[in-house]
């Protein structure tokens, strides 16, 4: 049976932000497998409420339901351990956890300055209100307000970037001479960025913004089917 990746859309179908489903993709492109995505967007709860829970990504792999992208990266090295591996053993897993919550915490925490307000501005029109609704009680002002300084979250960036840019001038890939799970999982941060906003992050001679080439040039024509900029 095909795997079915339910992912995050916003206005144009083919137009998928979610850094949590791109972690996903990239995944399923290392392992090799085939698999077929559905889109669904924010007030689409009824499309994954199968899954018990209310958030993408959800994979569907013949009986098995899972959600959560950490949870469904652990299903797929487990499920298929003759693919090629995507933590490289147990401790690679282990360790793979940290970047996980760094890009959940630190770098989503700082993108979403440069991007709420673009990611609202290419949302499907029956997404926008519970967006900005719900994102502005998060952030306790509004998103318009919350974007405004762009030069500051740039340089704010630009220093958490710090630990993956020195190391990344030393090896091509966070996983070493490959990328793996823990590559993806940072990545998907900048597929995020790309799908939704015009905004250069990084400059072009940055080894982030090489590494960044690297894994985007490994999409193929995928990258070029998808709507992003960049």
């Amino acid at each position: 049976m095909t795997i079915k990746l339910y992912e995050l859309a916003g206005a144009e179908d083919d137009r998928r932000f979610s850094p949590y489903c791109w972690r996903i993709r990239y995944a399923l492109r290392h392992k090799g497998l085939d698999f077929e995505t559905i889109a669904c967007r924010f007030t689409d709860k009824h499309v994954i409420a199968f899954s018990g829970q209310d958030k993408v990504p959800v994979l569907v792999d013949g009986d098995e339901v899972v959600s959560d992208s950490w949870a469904i990266a652990c299903h797929l090295e487990q499920a298929y351990p003759d693919r090629p591996s995507l933590f490289g053993g147990s401790a690679g897993q282990a360790l793979s956890r940290f970047y996980v919550d760094w890009a959940d915490t630190v770098l989503h925490g700082t993108l979403i300055r440069l991007l709420a307000s673009d990611i609202h501005a290419h949302l499907h029109e029956r997404d926008k209100d519970y967006f900005r609704e719900s994102r502005e009680r998060r952030f306790g002002t509004t998103l318009e307000e919350f974007t405004s300084d762009h030069a500051q979250s740039l340089q704010e960036l630009k220093r958490i970037l710090t630990p993956l840019r020195r190391t990344l001038q030393s090896q091509p890939y966070l996983g070493g001479d490959a990328p793996l799970f823990a590559d993806y999982t940072v990545m998907g941060a900048f597929m995020w960025a790309r799908s939704v906003s015009q905004v250069s992050l990084l400059e072009p001679d940055d080894p982030v913004a090489l590494w960044r080439g690297r894994l985007l040039g490994q999409l193929g024509e995928e990258a070029s089917r998808l709507r992003a900029y960049g």
